[in-house]
């Protein structure tokens, strides 16, 4: 993307006006803390990609609020 901006995870590029997020695995997911992260887990949903956030001691799906997991 060009004239991308670092917001944390994820690159903002306003020419396109979208957010893109870094892709992790169950396995590859940065530190927990701080509380308030939002990444995309491409198997965190047993196997299949969610977003997930940072409660500060999991990371959480955004869709059911369980804790990520590969299986």
């Amino acid at each position: 993307m060009s004239n991308t901006k670092a917001v944390g995870v994820a690159y903002a590029d306003p020419a396109l006006d979208l957010a893109a997020f870094t892709a992790y695995t169950v396995a590859t997911v940065p530190p927990v803390s701080p509380a308030g992260q939002l990444i995309y887990v491409s198997n965190g949903a047993a196997g299949s990609p969610v977003m997930a956030f940072s409660d500060g001691s999991n990371w959480k799906r955004v869709d059911t609020l369980a804790n990520i997991a590969a299986s």
